[in-house]
């Protein structure tokens, strides 16, 4: 159920985020100082846990619950949690584990916080370039608001899509991988570039920063991109989510403002088989 108008703002809720990464970012930028080795695999043996994700999220874990102990929790790699308050936060302990692993200081982590079934408020925090994006939704108290390093965030003004840089990122299944390779050999021609950086989150970061025209990928899940898809739309950009070629969740984002010739270039190129929304 939904808590009484005595509710946290969205600003709260984004604060609560915000300290929770922080102290997160710290754990983890300390770990990677050690030897990281991979714990588990999951969806294959590419996909892989490290025991700094657990750590991460459990800290997170510990760290929300002490503030707001009957919010409830979706996690990558632990438990989900029912919630009692209406309030659920949505957690990838580090997005861009196989970064992390490999040394790359491209990983981050990301806490969004969900209010009846609506993501309210995010953060994104880059944890060896230690940027922070915050995203939260207006209410009564405060209106909306993107920001990196508290500067607002817009993204890029109009361009042509030959001159668009495009992020995408690939699946841990193989034979997704295959079509998304295919895609993306078909999209290169009619786009100025595309980057493959390795974390979903920081990606979705640099289409509302400007720094990219749009992202693309298949086999996203929820916590790859709740934070960082709110903090992208409220610089501008518009987020859809819908079936890929090879059967899983395919993300598009870019510029609310050429957003629809973006989708037409991602269907042709085929990345989904969907014709139509």
């Amino acid at each position: 159920m939904s808590e009484t108008p005595s509710s946290p703002t969205n600003r709260d809720l984004a604060d609560l985020a915000l300290s929770a990464a922080r102290a997160a970012a710290e754990l983890v930028r300390e770990r990677a100082l050690g030897h990281v080795t991979v714990a588990a695999t999951k969806s294959s043996d590419v996909d892989v846990v490290t025991e700094a994700d657990r750590a991460s999220e459990a800290l997170i874990r510990e760290h929300v619950r002490a503030a707001r102990p009957q919010d409830g929790f979706l996690g990558e790699e632990g438990d989900d949690v029912a919630s009692g308050t209406g309030v659920r936060w949505i957690v990838d302990p580090i997005d861009g584990t196989v970064n992390f692993l490999y040394g790359i200081p491209q990983y981050a982590v990301s806490i969004a916080a969900e209010r009846d079934g609506v993501v309210v408020a995010g953060v994104v925090l880059d944890v060896q370039g230690r940027t922070e994006y915050v995203g939260r939704l207006a209410d009564d108290a405060h209106p909306e608001s993107a920001t990196r390093d508290g500067v607002p965030v817009a993204v890029r003004a109009p361009a042509p899509m030959s001159q668009r840089l495009i992020g995408t990122g690939f699946s841990y299944d193989r034979r997704v991988r295959v079509l998304q390779a295919e895609a993306v050999t078909r999209m290169l021609p009619l786009v100025r570039d595309v980057r493959r950086l390795g974390s979903c989150a920081l990606d979705l970061c640099l289409v509302a920063d400007g720094r990219l025209d749009g992202y693309v990928e298949e086999g996203v899940n929820l916590w790859d991109h709740a934070a960082a898809g709110l903090v992208a739309r409220i610089a501008g950009a518009r987020t859809f989510v819908t079936q890929g070629v090879g059967g899983l969740d395919l993300m598009v984002c870019g510029p609310a403002h050429g957003f629809d010739e973006l989708l037409d270039v991602v269907r042709s190129s085929g990345f989904s088989p969907v014709s139509g929304e």
